[in-house]
């Protein structure tokens, strides 16, 4: 390369020739600037496309949310009970999802794609140095072969395809709280023992029921030549775990509706709330089961001990976790002065709650059964401490989540069905889904009902059998189970099943059970206040009852009444009557100045028939029973002055109007008003309903 020797402005060759480097190494540096500008305006523009992109996917589950709530309006409007709102939103999600896969195209721009890339592996974060300049690329997931001209629909779709986590951080913590801050513990402490076997046994029996039927199909497949990758016997006991979490929310609010026996509905409610925490312990038990050596899917009796262990730790560690957050922040609102400020003592229950669940994720427990426990701790100690606003702010706040979050999930279902690009359909495997589940249900309603029946005294009938056999409806919790991890070929058709289970068991299990209820009669409109009776003969009482509540339970109340109501709420006895004279002074500091008040208005001797069933949940009250000579008979029950002697959210009305005789009659606690005048009657029984008293109610014994 020669060069002229021209002057460059009156420099000399040489010099010129020392010039030149510095002057291009000046137009590179320019150069490089220019692109780093252009880069960066590109960059911003592909932003400001992206933000574009996401507001438009919340846009479209934000109008399937409204689009479900005008239709629910009009169906109950014309009580049209067949489908039930979590079916239609499913409906419309599958509708938006054909509409986003096949009627929309992002228009292709290629040029800014490179189809192959010579990588050995597929790490999670890609460095890329280009020109001296490093960027990131973070990996999404696979593309199926032959799909290299689809990346921009593709991008679409995955827009709309939610992190797994969202599900379990965000939606499904109110939706697991509420099921246990408006548990109607009154029905549900009544069938506890049967609750627990449904809930602990049942789950068990179906896991390992659905599992060896699948793995039966599997072996059945793998002769046939229909498996396309491995599918372990682990991951058939995996699939029996998530499918094995009921959520019948379809056949429970129809069961709400139209208030049909209380019994059923708590075997239940109660079975659905326990067994999705029962669930997710087992499917991680499952996960965590690692025999030793180099096969990890061989049968070996330490590491099936493992899992166990793994299994009692972690539910136990979720519970006491739970227990703890409830116990935590009943001390802190009945200690401050927080209820003279509701929205900060709203925001407060608010966010410890939520935090129970992400405590417990972190601390390796799992968060399900945390937060189910801290609810049901929240709804029978704190709330009694929370102001009336509060307590109404904090039931219709969760209620509200419970709602748009049940909805939003089952919606996105209905949109994954087309959204999702990994989706593995096998007709064999399907086919054995459906009848695994079907045998994990029957194996755990008919044998366990027939073993509790032998024990109890009002019996589970074939009818209720029957329908709890088939109300077993899988929702939310199957559904974010499955979702969470779809890295492997067998966990992606597990979900694609899964996906199609949910669908059949809401729509027509769920649609069906009002021809199922007409078809086992079963009786509706049942009023669950008339369950017990107060028979007086000759000034005497005595509570009649369905059945009688067995003995660790009469205690479990009575350590509550005389001692951890007193301690965590105002209601109760005051610790100073309750705890040894040796710790009057702890007690003292522990009794608050509204549980002497309480103390006025109830002597604590006037209860001994505490529990004769587990419904004994009277407010500490006068009850006075008042007639005129017309024979209008009125019962006046009063509450006591402060918010601290309920029991947890209200369910039931706490006033109400009975029919007596016309005398006066004072006994200790409750005023009968019956006119002098009139001739005495022979003695008569009358049966009175006692005053429905809500669920968190503080357990309470009357004698007359």
């Amino acid at each position: 390369m020669g060069f002229t020797s021209r002057h460059f402005g009156g420099v000399k060759p040489s010099k010129a020739l020392l010039f030149l480097p510095c002057l291009f190494t000046f137009f590179l540096v320019g150069s490089q600037g220019e692109s780093t500008a252009m880069d960066n305006v590109a960059t911003e523009r592909l932003a400001e496309e992206s933000h574009r992109q996401d507001s438009a996917n919340l846009l479209i589950f934000i109008m399937l949310l409204t689009l479900t709530i005008l239709t629910i309006w009009l169906f109950k409007h014309r009580r049209f009970r067949f489908l039930h709102e979590t079916g239609l939103a499913m409906i419309y999600g599958l509708l938006v999802g054909v509409i986003l896969r096949f009627g929309v195209h992002v228009p292709q721009n290629m040029s800014n794609v490179v189809l192959s890339c010579a990588v050995n592996a597929s790490p999670a974060t890609l460095l890329v140095n280009i020109s001296g300049r490093y960027f990131e690329y973070t990996l999404k997931g696979e593309v199926s072969r032959g799909k290299g001209h689809q990346v921009q629909d593709d991008e679409m779709l995955r827009k709309v395809t939610f992190d797994p986590e969202v599900f379990f951080n965000i939606l499904l913590p109110p939706i697991i709280f509420h099921a246990g801050y408006s548990l109607k513990r009154r029905h549900f402490f009544r069938n506890i023992g049967s609750i627990l076997t449904y809930a602990f046994m049942g789950t068990v029996i179906s896991c390992f029921v659905i599992g060896l039927t699948m793995y039966c199909f599997v072996s059945f497949m793998k002769v046939v030549g229909q498996l396309g990758g491995d599918f372990y016997f682990t991951d058939c006991l995996f699939f029996g775990a998530i499918v094995s979490a009921t959520d019948p929310v379809t056949v429970l609010a129809i069961f709400n509706e139209l208030k049909v026996d209380v019994d059923l509905y708590a075997l239940l409610f109660g079975e659905s709330v326990l067994n999705d925490a029962v669930a997710i312990v087992l499917s991680s038990s499952i996960v965590a089961y690692q025999p030793a050596g180099d096969n990890s899917h061989s049968f070996e009796a330490m590491a099936m001990l493992k899992s166990f262990g793994v299994f009692l730790g972690v539910f136990s560690g979720s519970f006491a976790l739970g227990v703890a957050t409830g116990v935590m922040t009943a001390f802190v609102t009945k200690f401050t002065k927080l209820r003279d400020f509701p929205l900060l003592e709203t925001a407060l229950f608010f966010l410890m709650s939520w935090s129970t669940f992400l405590l417990a994720e972190a601390c390796g427990f799992t968060g399900v059964v945390a937060v189910l426990f801290c609810g049901i701790t929240q709804a029978h100690y704190t709330y009694n401490n929370l102001s009336p606003e509060s307590q109404d702010r904090t039931k219709q706040l969760f209620e509200l989540l419970n709602f748009l979050a049940e909805n939003f999930i089952f919606s996105y279902m209905g949109l994954t069905l087309f959204s999702f690009q990994s989706h593995v359909f096998n007709p064999l495997f399907i086919v054995g889904a459906f009848v695994a589940v079907f045998l994990g249900r029957a194996a755990n309603i008919y044998p366990l009902s027939f073993l509790l029946n032998l024990g109890r005294k009002n019996k589970i009938g074939s009818n209720f059998q029957h329908v709890m056999m088939f109300a077993g409806l899988r929702g939310a919790m199957t559904f974010a189970l499955s979702i969470r991890d779809t890295a492997t070929y067998a966990r992606q058709m597990m979900f694609s099943t899964t996906l199609l289970i949910v669908f059949f068991t809401v729509w027509i299990c769920g649609g069906g059970t009002m021809p199922m209820l007409s078809f086992m009669s079963i009786s509706v409109g049942v009023d669950s206040d008339q369950e017990s009776s107060v028979t007086m003969v000759d000034g005497s009482q005595r509570r009649n009852t369905k059945r009688e509540s067995a003995w660790p339970f009469r205690i479990w109340y009575n350590f509550d009444h005389n001692y951890l109501k007193p301690l965590l709420t105002h209601s109760g006895p005051p610790l100073t009557a309750t705890l040894p004279a040796c710790c009057g002074l702890l007690a003292r500091c522990l009794t608050s100045p509204q549980a002497y008040e309480n103390e006025g208005q109830l002597h604590d001797d006037d209860s001994d028939f505490i529990l004769n069933d587990a419904n004994v949940s009277s407010m500490y009250a006068d009850v006075t029973v008042s007639t005129d000579a017309s024979g209008s008979r009125t019962i006046n029950r009063k509450r006591s002055s402060t918010g601290g002697t309920g029991g947890g959210p209200p369910d039931d009305g706490l006033d109400q109007e009975l029919t007596l005789g016309e005398h006066e009659l004072v006994i200790r606690g409750t005023r009968l008003v019956l006119p002098m005048d009139d001739p005495v009657e022979p003695p008569t029984t009358v049966t009175l309903p006692p005053p429905p008293s809500p669920p968190h109610s503080d357990p309470h014994r009357h004698r007359l």
